[in-house]
């Protein structure tokens, strides 16, 4: 007995404890994966919003649409489109037909107008629907693709707003805006709401205006803008026929229109775009700035503001759009307080480089140069 007592005290002693124990090696950890949601995106690429003293629910820049034939004659097409403000992106996507395309604002209104519109794209059937559903108007029973924008606007003219059919527009906006799973504040829904209404109370009539400063009688119409022509006598707007509208209204509903927070100068809304983009193997075709370029220069940071251009992706055939007021140039058209240029990034990037751009007026310059 004394033999197997040693015996078994010997075999538990070789026995190795729990701690001793071979364990399998822990299972890796599983990568995290980027949201890649329209919300998820959003959030990626968006930084705190700042603040700018309008609305800008419609442009000022009655000359929008004078360099689309540039935008032809360049071969600006496909890529990836980037912009500031409201719906005078809509005109430059159907021409330039790129594949994504990013607004960029500081202003988080800016945002929620966009919800707004990406809502009544993917309400409407038409570009008829989506007008009467933005001004509260009955939608017409009858509705002809083939209709002038004329006739359109006309239509719209004779009919007056009816709160009950902006009510129910509305609803629908709200339900669907909803699905996006942007987070929104019950001020943001006010915001929406406030917006939405705006359009359906000045109807065609609607103007820019700013906080502050008084409204000035140049700034066009929205009857205007959607009525106006290119440098060749073409109505270009992305509601003066049914087939730009309807590719504006596919990348909408495929989540292809990114509404950004981002200031132009910022330390992170661009730098953020342009690794997205990079991810992607995708290059910026066009980048429009209205006159952005105008107020970073008044604030010292056009540096700023080309260090982030430089960062972009692009080629040779990438250009930025601007709006220049006040100042008279060779493109400006007489009866426009706004001039639309256009100029290639490449050459723009190469001026800076020199030391050439030191002010808003050498940016100008530059592509007067160019041009030349």
């Amino acid at each position: 007995m004394r033999i197997l007592v040693l015996l078994l005290c010997l075999v538990l002693a070789a026995a190795p404890t729990a701690a001793q124990q071979p364990r399998s090696p822990a299972p890796a950890a599983a990568p995290v994966r980027a949201d890649t949601s329209f919300a998820g995106i959003i959030r990626r690429l968006s930084e705190p919003g700042g603040y700018f003293d309008t609305d800008n629910l419609v442009s000022n820049e009655a000359s929008y649409l004078h360099v689309m034939g540039k935008l032809r004659e360049l071969g600006v097409h496909g890529g990836v489109y980037i912009g500031v403000g409201p719906d005078q992106n809509f005109s430059y996507i159907a021409q330039v037909r790129p594949e994504l395309a990013i607004i960029v604002d500081i202003r988080r209104d800016n945002l929620l107008q966009h919800l707004l519109f990406k809502a009544l794209f993917e309400l409407s059937r038409d570009r008829e629907e989506y007008l009467a559903l933005l001004l509260g108007r009955p939608v017409p029973a009858r509705r002809d693709p083939g209709r002038s924008i004329e006739a359109i606007v006309a239509d719209l003219d004779r009919t007056l707003m009816r709160q009950e059919a902006f009510e129910a527009a509305h609803a629908r906006v709200r339900e669907r805006i909803r699905t996006y799973g942007v987070e929104l504040s019950a001020s943001d829904w006010e915001t929406i709401r406030r917006f939405h209404a705006t359009f359906a109370r000045e109807g065609l009539d609607l103007r820019f205006q700013s906080h502050g400063r008084a409204p000035r009688p140049e700034y066009p119409t929205l009857r205007r803008l959607l009525l106006e022509r290119d440098l060749t006598g073409r109505q270009a707007s992305y509601v003066a026929d049914e087939e730009a509208f309807r590719f504006v209204k596919s990348l909408q509903a495929r989540n292809r229109v990114i509404p950004v927070v981002g200031d132009l100068a910022g330390d992170h809304a661009l730098a953020a775009i342009a690794r997205f983009l990079e991810e992607r193997g995708l290059r910026v075709s066009a980048y429009y700035t209205s006159n952005v370029e105008f107020y970073l220069a008044q604030d010292g940071r056009l540096d700023a503001f080309m260090r982030n251009v430089m960062r972009l992706p692009r080629d040779p055939r990438s250009v930025i759009i601007r709006s220049v007021f006040r100042m008279r140039l060779p493109e400006s058209v007489p009866g426009y307080a706004s001039t639309q240029l256009v100029q290639r990034i490449e050459a723009l990037v190469d001026e800076y480089r020199a030391g050439r751009i030191r002010g808003y007026y050498d940016l100008v310059a530059a592509g007067t140069r160019e041009r030349r």
